[in-house]
């Protein structure tokens, strides 16, 4: 005879069976059903966060370097829109991750009335989330959990991945029903796409004909590339091709920087060289890079202005948007560069120059050269107790075999993806395109729970510390080997380096004296039972570094730079990418 189950433990169940380990939540009112359920299910561990964007940032990390399903769980109210920044890390860049949201029984629901409240704590997740997620549903009947759940995974994985939304009533989960009875979604989403733009086959023999005519090309990769699994198969096409490459921070750690192709990052906030060579480039081939304004720069038309363009996306909607910003691209192509795992002939078909297009590297040679001395020359102007730039140079040496190196936004992001060397081995991660201050700790802690094999580090800034510390209790509890390194220089100095440009130096909400203060962070360590290191000194540090690296163990490092030391170069708003501040002439 058949016995009938809790729904929250069908769903536990199936969270398990879909090859998720960890679940990342807050307990509520509305939520205990289903962390209770998720404690009874073997091999699936119940991480307790203390701020649900921290749950939701978890399992964004959780999810990007294992490639399985993030998930986060929040009761209703306060605890579901807290998730929203976290699910939006997931939407920008395309990160499958599921919230499941606990709330209020369906008697105590608006309904059809007029009121906004009947239940405590009822919010209209679903509807405040439709925007920023691919699926988001409310469970209201308990035999369609099942359906909707699968239904719920399925898209969150297809096709261009992201962040999906499942509500639950209390009273739905604590249903019990006969597992048997429950509606099954019996759908297969499909990934493949119909090429709707065109398709990267159908234009293989265009695209040829582009290489082989042009004298100045440059390969573009960006974050797509990562999502699509397709790190092999783009590095063949850019050995066979043999064309420099500029990466967009998504792709950053795609080849090693000792590779001749390799010119670094580009846009905004990328490296002088990469920038001349993408804008004196007559052909672009860009992989899995929607091109947002800060790698194209502004007017999104000055991008690349002498080049033809080949883009290749997963989304038609990202390659139609560049009519509407008047960037004419001669071939898009609507593609899952997974494609190219399945069909290696196409990258065999691929054909460039016979040349080798040895004048154009001899030329970006020659800038390298020029660009990085003048933009060295310039940091050191700034004396700075410790030089962020010679600081991750330093770090990247010394970080030996797999490393996962989480970046917060700001200036860290930028001071690294500007200076760091890449190497076999290091994976860097960001939230790319919401960049959310506090991001990078509790997405390190995610990842390194899922993946305990790697080497983690997480830096970010002071601003950025204050945002999420209270994640510092995950790493006191598990003990967990995770160098946490804070860029401290007591503000904000991105905004600070805005201000500069547009608002006379006021450093307004930016800085101690315009308002904001921060906490000692050795005591922050103390507190949360971590190591505490400090380095205040360019001098020795690459003994320093390599001793916190080699710790066993929680460490917390401070630090020291100087509050006037800026990110440079970098791009004006405003202003095309080949003009960076400060200006120099080629």
């Amino acid at each position: 005879m058949e016995i009938k189950v809790k729904v929250s433990s069908i769903v536990s169940k199936f969270i398990r069976e879909k090859n998720i380990t960890h679940t990342f939540s807050i307990s509520g009112g509305a939520s205990l059903h289903l962390i209770h359920s998720i404690e009874e299910v073997e091999g699936l561990t119940n991480i307790c966060c203390h701020h649900e964007q921290g749950c939701a940032m978890a399992a964004d990390g959780y999810a990007r370097v294992t490639g399985r399903t993030g998930l986060a769980i929040a009761t209703s109210g306060p605890g579901a829109t807290n998730l929203i920044t976290g699910i939006c890390c997931s939407y920008y860049d395309s990160v499958p991750m599921m919230a499941i949201t606990g709330q209020v029984s369906r008697f105590r629901m608006i309904g059809k009335s007029k009121v906004r409240q009947i239940g405590f704590q009822e919010t209209p997740i679903v509807e405040l989330c439709k925007s920023i997620t691919k699926y988001a549903v409310r469970v209201t009947k308990a035999e369609n959990i099942l359906y909707e759940l699968e239904k719920a995974y399925q898209i969150a994985n297809a096709g261009r991945k992201g962040p999906v939304l499942v509500d639950i009533p209390d009273d739905v989960q604590r249903e019990y029903i006969l597992a048997s009875k429950c509606k099954i979604y019996k759908n297969k989403i499909q990934t493949a796409r119909k090429h709707e733009v065109s398709g990267l086959e159908s234009r293989l023999d265009a695209i040829n004909k582009l290489l082989r005519e042009s004298e100045r090309p440059v390969i573009i990769a960006g974050w797509g590339v990562h999502l699509a699994q397709a790190e092999k198969m783009v590095r063949r096409v850019i050995e066979q091709l043999n064309i420099p490459v500029a990466l967009t921070w998504g792709a950053a750690d795609l080849i090693e920087t000792e590779n001749q192709l390799y010119l670094g990052t580009f846009g905004t906030h990328g490296q002088r060289c990469a920038n001349l060579a993408v804008q004196n480039a007559d052909l672009i081939l860009c992989m899995g890079a929607r091109l947002d304004t800060k790698a194209t720069g502004t007017p999104i038309a000055t991008f690349a202005p002498k080049a033809k363009k080949i883009v290749i996306d997963i989304d038609k909607e990202e390659l139609k948007k560049f009519d509407e910003f008047d960037l004419y691209i001669e071939e898009k192509i609507c593609e899952d560069l997974n494609i190219l795992k399945d069909k290696e002939e196409l990258i065999q078909k691929l054909s460039g120059s016979m040349n080798g297009y040895l004048k154009w590297k001899k030329q970006i040679s020659e800038w390298r050269t020029k660009t990085e001395t003048f933009d060295r020359g310039k940091r050191n102007e700034i004396k700075s107790l410790v030089n962020p730039y010679h600081f991750f140079e330093i770090i990247s040496d010394e970080l030996e075999g797999e490393t996962n190196i989480f970046l917060d936004t700001g200036c860290t992001i930028a001071w690294a993806m500007q200076s760091i060397k890449m190497k076999s081995g290091i994976r860097t991660y960001h939230d790319f395109n919401n960049t959310a201050m506090g991001w990078a700790l509790p997405a390190s802690i995610g990842a390194k729970l899922a993946d305990t094999r790697r080497n983690t580090v997480c830096i970010m800034g002071d601003g950025s510390l204050m945002m999420t510390m209270e994640e510092l209790a995950i790493i006191k509890r598990f003990k967990i080997n995770l160098k946490v390194i804070v860029m401290n220089n007591s503000g904000y100095s991105m905004i600070q380096q805005t201000q500069d440009q547009w608002l006379d130096s006021k450093y307004i909400a930016s800085s101690y004296e315009g308002g904001i203060d921060f906490p000692n962070l050795e005591k922050i360590a103390d507190a949360f039972e971590m190591d505490y290191e400090v380095i205040d000194s360019n001098k020795d540090l690459e003994h320093r570094i390599k001793n916190i690296i080699d710790l066993n163990g929680p460490v917390l490092c401070d630090v020291k730079v100087e509050r006037a030391f800026r990110v440079i170069p970098q791009v004006k708003a405003g202003y095309p990418n080949e003009k960076m501040e400060p200006e120099y002439e080629i």
